[in-house]
This record gives C-alpha cells, structure tokens and sequence, in this order.
C-alpha cells in the first residue's frame, strides 16, 4: 500500500470535500460531495453522539444511496449544516426522487467547539449558510488543519482540526479518510511532541518524530473537559460495496481512531465513523479484499488524525496551543 497522490480522500475519484468557517465564532463546517450519489454505511462508538439522518444508512432501509455527508462544529446547532447543504443540492437538481421531487439525502454529524474561546452570541443559527457554503467550496483540493469542522476543535492539551489521508491497495483500490478531530483524549505521548499514530506514519506526514516515551501506568484525567469532546469521520473508497459492507467498513475503521487517540470512545465523546462506495471498481474476492480494506481504513484514519492535529495553526482567543508552537 502507498497514499495517493493527494494523500487526501478526494485520491477517490468523483470525490469533493469543501471547507467554510467563521473564524469569530470560532467554528466550520466540512462537506463531502460525489459526482453522483453513493452508499454509504454509518457505525458509532461514542457515548455521545449528535447525528442527522443515519437511521436511514441501515441495510434494510428503502434509500440505499446518499447525495452528500455533512461534518460540522456547533453540537446540535451545527446538525443545520446539513439544511445549507440540502438546498444547494436541491438547487443544482439533485436528490432522491419522489414523483416530481427531489429530496437530497445528506446525512451529518456534529462535534462540540461551544467552548473554546469564540463569539457565540449570534442572533440566528449559521450554520446552514456554512454549510452552503461548504458545499460551494467543493474541490479535489482542500487545506488540513484550522479549516471547516475542525476549525474550532481541540483535543487534550492542543488544538485539533481537520485531518485526511488516502492509501492505493495493491489491488489497485483506493481508500481514503477525513476526519474533524475534537477528543476528549491525547493524540501525542505524555509531554512529548510523537504522535500516537507514530507506528502508521507515511513519508514524515506528520512531523516524523518517531514513537515517544509512554508511562502506562498515567490515568487519563479528563475532567475538566467532560462533554466538550467528539471526533467525526468518513472513510471512503472506490471500490463496488453494499450497504452492508459499508457499515463493516466503518466499524473497521474505529481500529484507527483507537489508535491514535488514547482513549477514545469514551462516554463523553461521540465518536462516529460514515463509510462511503463510489463503486467505481469491483471487489475481487469480497471476503479476503473486504479484509484488507478494513485494515486500509483504520490505518488511513489514524494517520488522517494526526494529520489534522500537526497541520493546526493558532487564533485569536485561542484556548490551547497548536501542535506546532508547543513542539516545533
């Protein structure tokens, strides 16, 4: 396995990630959005959780295929990104078709940033114009880091943000991950700047450090910032899956999140993982390929995690430092 090109989920062609934020507020949006729609499975492992329409993204449910998936800050005010990106898709003529309408289907999940030193006194909900927005930004490029969903996230003792990263499978397949990361838990060991996901680093994708010093007996201490947590992801590939595969995919991908995040899925954390199939390519052997790409997308989310947190850069008001000004 190598990463792709872009060593970015959009490496999955017909794939387009968009970013809007407000730096006041201290909070973004993210939008992925195909060239048509595409299955898409949903698996969550946190306590926590704030999502909007993943009841349908079971196997047995009538709409199989989805239109675009929403990220965004806010908690439960952000799940209104997913409105802004309703209407722009309703606009360009696109969704699940009912008689003579269309409903797009897009489904989202929110973080909690309400805490971390921005504005929010605003007089009307924005995010359904960010994620509008969002959706207007979509590209086959797109900047990591303090951009979109990630914009106002933290984790333990450091700013989050907004990380990706792809991998092209011997077969030829490609995997990709995007994740807004705002944990509740450490993504580096102890004091030191080594990234937990040190082990599945890539060309010095994220800082090259190494693995660093780990004392197994430290407790976590989380306290101070119960409930403020929640790390959101997408896994997406171009390979041919059901619905149902997609869901194993996502559940396989949790590996990664527990990986780079220690610990993750906590009571206080809503961690959530969509899968999503273009089907552009056929699975060769469904058993032993469907394996390796759940392997492939834990290890792309854990390099998409520390990817988000080394490319974050500081703010006004900021309440935690970036990775960079406490270890460069």
């Amino acid at each position: 396995m190598k990463p792709g090109e872009k060593n970015l989920i959009t490496d999955i062609d017909g794939l387009y990630v968009g970013n809007a934020e407000d730096p006041m507020i201290k909070t973004g949006a993210t939008v992925l959005v195909g060239e048509a729609p595409f299955t898409a499975g949903v698996h969550v492992m946190g306590g926590a959780p704030g999502t909007r329409e993943t009841d349908l993204l079971a196997p047995d449910k009538l709409v199989q295929q989805v239109d675009a998936l929403v990220l965004s800050g806010g908690s439960a005010f952000g799940l209104d990104a997913a409105s802004g990106v309703a209407d722009g898709l309703r606009a360009q003529g696109r969704g699940f078709q009912v008689g003579d309408q269309r409903v797009p289907i897009v489904p989202g999940a929110i973080l909690f940033d309400l805490l971390n030193g921005g504005d929010k006194g605003w007089a009307e909900n924005p995010y359904k114009a960010l994620g509008r927005a969002a959706l207007e930004a979509a590209s086959d490029t797109f900047a990591l880091g303090t951009t979109g969903a990630g914009t106002g996230a933290t984790v333990d003792g450091l700013k989050g943000g907004l990380g990706s990263a792809s991998l092209v499978l011997d077969n030829g397949i490609t995997v990709g991950a995007l994740v807004a990361v705002n944990a509740l838990g450490a993504v580096t060991m102890g004091d030191g700047p080594a990234f937990w996901a040190a082990p599945w680093e890539m060309g010095g994708e994220f800082g090259g450090r190494g693995m660093g010093a780990h004392d197994p007996t430290l407790e976590p201490r989380p306290e101070a910032r119960m409930g403020e947590n929640t790390t959101i992801a997408i896994i997406a590939t171009d390979a041919d899956l059901t619905q149902a595969q997609a869901t194993r995919l996502a559940t396989a991908a949790h590996d990664g999140m527990a990986r780079a995040i220690h610990p993750s899925h906590t009571p206080f954390d809503g961690d959530l993982v969509f899968a999503l199939a273009t089907g552009a390519r056929p699975l060769p052997d469904a058993g032993f390929d469907a394996l390796r790409l759940g392997h492939a997308a834990a290890t792309c989310l854990a390099r998409a995690i520390a990817r988000g947190v080394y490319a974050a850069t500081p703010a006004r008001h900021d309440t935690v430092p970036t990775w960079a000004e406490r270890f460069s």
